[in-house]
């Protein structure tokens, strides 16, 4: 079948001196359906658990070298075994292209969907999934006419280091040098260790300890205020060896500030005062009287709560509008560049083009853009509408959406994804959709949805438009058809955001709580709209009734706090629903422990942001404290989005990245030198450690989803037979176990990383 000629490709030759490892003429097997639907599959696996990763600590890595190994080893496994054909290095390129797509959805989604539950919203499918698919397809199609200015008339500029490194597994597994073994191990070792742990719980999978103790006559002795935790999982410490020892090292600093500074110093000087600081509230325990709102009666985690991370999120908002100014020049190019390739594009008109300059029509490209925009306009729960304020929402996704896939996808070029600064696009996004609000005189609750709807989209096509950038460089430099990769990954953005809007769905699902403790005594109004719900699994299986759900925002009822509430039909609250997105209690009303929370801060940032502009209820005296600590460590010289990121995330998630940073470092001075660039993508610590995300993160899917089989749950759960010495409330064996797995898993990692005949192992 011949391929259709593009309105978007020049006639014109590549860059002298190129010349892609599958010449332009030369016939080879690309996108065929094996390709397709085994990408699309490792797209869904590593979507899925990004998004899991990304929830728990804020941040993903990038699949595509991952999936490129496994993709190689697969399709020769199956050669071997079953005689087939084995996969050529184009449908290789094919299957990562098409997984790649589920990484950067996954990113999108986690950070702008669980802001709904923080406005007030219900986090239902359809707001989920269509933002999920929309959002990536649309960044998809704005990549497309820019991948001439980008990938060939920029060719040996913008370096894509991610992309380039990917080419290089890909080549390298075409002439029989590559192998998945390395993932593949990883995986084992981190799915059994998760399963023993989180499972079976034969140890602590977040040992902690308390650095101070209450005497009896009310003193405190030690550090008031704080503690020591590490959260023992093997997707951090993977986590850690990839972003390396510098960035672990600034997001443990950031914790350290925060936890062991702040924390300490609002414990101490709020020791005696006798009534809350705001943002606080009294909460007076009916059964002992304590008042949970006052600081004296804080623990470190409530303080975290109440205070720290407001702070922790002015310094993430702080951070990524400075890394969005230190490539200001480069954001700037990047749109003239982007302006002057459609210029370009419709004078070159129609004509013969080499395989290798196929793209997808622009026609393709602009009728699919404003079809997927019409498409959100005409989807009530998302907040745009088909009026004037549903097209002035719809303008700013073309605009925003355009701009940003630019800079994304410059900055991808210049830095790799993994660094990419999607998170202060966001803000800048959500920055400026409110202030034209507000400016418009629009600061109802439904502007509050716009905005974040506007911003979502946005995120996740930035994030796909950079992953597709990556992608189109791989291929460029292996020798495949652009057309082909632009439609693989449609495929794998399709499928990959169908899967993780239904996996954010069941996380937060799986991640809720009730409870009928702190709860005030006052009727609520209850909308007429409001959903029904029933309590059920596992909180109170015996309350059969249905109740209203109803939300209190900040200051709408005094001594309410705010929240989701379970009402009965007369407005008396009788539940209050802890989401993981804002998780207040640890500990469920039976006694069991709470549901593991969602750490990562963007959430919880973008809706401090559309609360603060557009309903005035930010607490702006401490997101200023940490806007301020941000713009002092920038003005030291390092780096302020990792540091800021330390600070909001919990010290249980930092100590673990550090010490895989560590690790690595150590891996490094042992072998006498650290890798060369293309070798830290595809050494045998990179994928062990790949394998390590990959299988803590999927076990960490099917433990979470335990929570929907009560039964299968328990019968899981090997702790009872461990003996009532090991299981004795603050018995040191469940702690001293977990340290010790865990720093064999470690040791393992370090013994695989700093082996001096790595590079002959691959």
């Amino acid at each position: 079948m011949a391929e259709p000629t593009s309105s978007n490709a020049e006639s014109s030759p590549p860059p002298a001196g190129h010349q892609p490892y599958v010449p332009d003429g030369a016939t080879v097997p690309e996108f065929t359906w094996p390709a397709v639907l085994v990408g699309a599959l490792l797209g869904i696996i590593f979507g899925a658990s990004s998004l899991y990763l990304l929830l728990r600590v804020g941040m993903t890595v990038s699949a595509s070298v991952p999936i490129a190994v496994l993709s190689i080893t697969l399709f020769r496994v199956f050669s071997k075994s079953f005689g087939f054909r084995n996969a050529s290095i184009l449908e290789n390129n094919i299957v990562q292209t098409t997984g790649s797509a589920g990484e950067s959805i996954a990113f999108g989604v986690g950070v702008t969907m669980p802001a709904l539950l923080l406005l007030g919203f219900e986090m239902d499918i359809t707001r989920v999934m269509t933002v999920s698919v929309l959002g990536g397809v649309l960044g998809i199609l704005m990549m497309i006419p820019l991948r001439r200015a980008f990938i060939v008339k920029q060719h040996g500029t913008l370096t894509y280091p991610e992309g380039t490194a990917c080419a290089e597994v890909l080549v390298a597994g075409e002439k029989g040098g590559s192998t998945a073994r390395m993932v593949f191990i990883g995986f084992g070792i981190a799915a059994v260790y998760k399963f023993l742990a989180g499972a079976c719980k034969l140890w602590s999978g977040e040992p902690s300890q308390l650095l101070y103790r209450q005497a009896a006559d009310g003193t405190t002795h030690g550090l008031k205020g704080a503690a020591i935790s590490g959260d023992l999982a093997p997707e951090l410490l993977g986590v850690g060896y990839l972003i390396g020892p510098r960035i672990g090292s600034l997001v443990l600093s950031g914790a350290v500030i925060s936890y062991f500074v702040l924390g300490p110093l609002i414990a101490t000087f709020g020791d005696k005062l006798l009534t809350p600081v705001s943002p606080a509230v009294s909460s007076i325990d009916k059964e002992t009287g304590v008042d949970a709102g006052l600081i004296r009666n804080m623990d470190p985690d409530a303080i975290k709560a109440n205070y720290l991370r407001y702070i922790g999120a002015g310094a993430v908002a702080a951070g990524g509008i400075i890394s969005m100014m230190r490539t200001l020049p480069l954001i700037l190019a990047s749109v003239l560049a982007g302006l002057r390739d459609l210029r370009a594009t419709r004078a070159g008109g129609v004509g013969a083009t080499a395989r290798t300059e196929r793209d997808l029509s622009m026609r393709v490209v602009l009728f699919g853009s404003l079809g997927l925009v019409l498409t959100l306009m005409f989807v009530p729960s998302l907040g745009l509408g088909v009026g004037l304020w549903g097209l002035l929402g719809a303008m700013m996704i073309l605009l925003f959406g355009f701009l940003f896939v630019t800079v994304s996808s410059r900055l991808t070029g210049e830095i790799g994804s993994s660094s990419n600064p999607i998170s202060g696009m966001t803000i800048a996004t959500l920055l400026l959709t409110c202030l034209i609000f507000l400016l418009l005189g629009r600061t109802d609750r439904l502007a509050m949805l716009t905005a974040l709807t506007v911003s979502a989209v946005v995120c996740i096509a930035s994030s796909n438009g950079g992953t597709t950038s990556q992608d189109l460089k791989t291929g460029y430099l292996v020798g495949a058809t652009p057309r082909k990769q632009q439609l693989a990954i449609v495929v794998g953005a399709v499928t990959s955001a169908l899967v993780i809007g239904v996996t954010m769905l069941l996380l937060n699902a799986a991640g809720v709580h009730y409870t009928t403790k702190g709860i005030a005594r006052q009727k609520l109004e209850v909308p007429a709209d409001a959903p029904l719900q029933m309590v059920g699994r596992p909180y109170d299986e015996t309350d059969p009734n249905e109740y209203r759900v109803v939300h209190v925002y900040r200051n709408e009822y005094k001594g309410v706090e705010p929240g989701r509430y379970l009402v009965d039909d007369q407005g008396w609250p009788k539940y209050r629903t802890d989401i993981p997105i804002a998780q207040q209690s640890k500990v469920m009303d039976n006694g069991e422990p709470a549901p593991k929370a969602f750490a990562a801060p963007q959430p919880q940032l973008f809706a401090l942001i559309i609360e603060g502009v557009l309903g005035g209820n930010l607490e702006w005296g401490l997101v200023i404290t940490g806007v301020l600590i941000a713009v002092a460590v920038e003005l030291m010289g390092v780096a302020a989005l990792p540091f800021a990121v330390g600070m909001y995330l919990p010290l249980s998630s930092s100590t673990p990245i550090f010490l895989g940073g560590a690790i690595r470092w150590l891996a490094d001075r042992w072998r006498g030198k650290p890798a060369s660039e293309a070798e830290a993508e595809t050494s045998p610590g990179v994928l062990l450690s790949s394998g390590y995300i990959a299988g803590g993160t999927l076990i960490g899917l099917v433990i979470a989803f335990l929570a929907f089989a009560p039964r299968v749950r328990d019968a899981l759960d090997l702790s009872p037979y461990l003996g009532d010495v090991y299981n004795a409330p603050g018995s040191p064996y469940p702690k001293i176990v977990a340290v010790a797995t865990f720093a064999a898993i470690a040791a393992i990692l370090f013994w695989i990383a700093s082996r001096k005949d790595a590079a002959k192992s691959r």
